[in-house]
Parts: structure tokens; C-alpha cells; sequence
């Protein structure tokens, strides 16, 4: 239900035309993908709740919804371009639904946002990213959860080299000023997130 809720708001949000059914489920048979053990229907679930309790938050809510959506649409384990390829996937399927394309190009850009190469600076990709991150905040349970997740997703790669690359990303948030960049993010979740990451860095 939370699931089909946001995907009508978001298809009469940006414009698009028709019912959307078929490109809905495209997206749900990409977040089950039987490789995926954390990035799934359980995250993408995870993300629309978080963005409902902070809609109010966004300049244009229908395209960070959208840009929730298509996120980690395209997810290859071994591909370092996952964000650019979600990102043209989404401006594909909503230029033929005939959404206008300054839209699509501001939730690609939105998209781009979730490569956590930088911190963001425009408020809507503020609000995406906090809420891409807000499982770093999440109670002690549902984050050991979700790091034995991306530990079973790259279950590929040995024992040292996980550990090694994975502490490097952790400890890369640490080092931020600040993880959430929004004020109701930060309040919410940035010292649990710190007490999360510093237990496991």
C-alpha cells in the first residue's frame, strides 16, 4: 500500500501521462533482483516512509519522490556507474511518459546526488541524500541488519578486502562535519548515526 500510494502521487506529481503501471512494475522487478540483499524493495520501502515524514521539506516533492524511486533502480554489483545508469534509466521512462524534460533532468540530477561523493548543496538533494543515509541512523537492530545486507550483497569479495574498503567508506562519513545536511535529519538521526558508525568503523 505504501508502495503504490507513492508511486500514484509521483506519476501525477511530474506530469506524467497514462496509468504508469507498466514502468512501476519495471521498478519493483529491478528492486527484486535476487543479487540484491540490502538495495530491494525493503530500502526503497524504507526511503518513501522517511520522504513522507519530511515531504514538507521539499522545493518539489513529486520529484524527490520520484528521484527515491529511481535511485538504486540499476544496481550491478560490480559496475562503478550504477547512479549515472539509474539516472538515464529515469530520464528514458519519463520523457515517454511524456513528463516536460526540465523535470527529468532535475530528478536525474537528484539521482546523481545518491553517488555520496560530495555533500550536497541544492535543498532537494539535501533532503534525498539525508534520507538515502538515514539507515546509518537507524536503532542498533535494523543497522546490524543492514550491515550483515551489504556484507551478503558483496559476499563476492574477500573477508579483508570487504573489511578494508568498507571501513574506508564508513570512516569517509565520519570525517563529514556533519552527515545530514538538513536540519530535521540531523536532529533525528545524526547521533545515533555517529554511535553506529564509530561501534563498527
Amino acid at each position: 500500500m505504501l508502495l503504490s500510494a507513492s508511486w500514484s502521487r509521483v506519476w501525477a506529481g511530474i506530469g506524467a501521462t497514462g496509468d504508469g503501471a507498466a514502468a512501476c512494475e519495471e521498478l519493483l522487478a529491478r528492486y527484486s533482483e535476487p543479487w540484491r540483499k540490502y538495495h530491494t524493495l525493503q530500502h526503497l520501502r524504507e526511503c518513501i516512509a522517511a520522504f513522507e515524514s519530511a515531504a514538507q521539506l521539499a522545493a518539489r516533492p513529486a520529484e524527490v519522490e520520484a528521484g527515491l524511486w529511481f535511485h538504486d533502480a540499476v544496481y550491478e554489483l560490480q559496475r562503478s556507474d550504477n547512479e549515472e545508469q539509474s539516472a538515464r534509466l529515469a530520464e528514458r521512462v519519463l520523457s515517454d511518459a511524456g513528463v516536460p524534460p526540465e523535470v527529468s533532468a532535475r530528478v536525474a540530477t537528484l539521482i546523481l546526488a545518491t553517488r555520496h561523493t560530495a555533500s550536497p548543496e541544492a535543498p532537494d538533494e539535501q533532503l534525498l541524500v539525508d534520507i538515502d543515509l538515514s539507515i546509518l541512523g537507524a536503532a542498533e537492530p535494523r543497522f546490524t541488519e543492514y550491515e550483515r545486507q551489504i556484507r551478503e550483497e558483496y559476499g563476492f569479495v574477500p573477508e579483508a578486502i570487504f573489511r578494508e574498503k568498507r571501513r574506508a567508506i564508513l570512516q569517509s562519513f565520519i570525517a563529514r562535519p556533519r552527515i545530514y545536511s538538513t536540519p530535521h535529519f540531523f536532529c533525528l538521526l545524526e547521533q545515533q548515526a555517529r554511535v553506529n558508525l564509530v561501534r563498527i568503523a
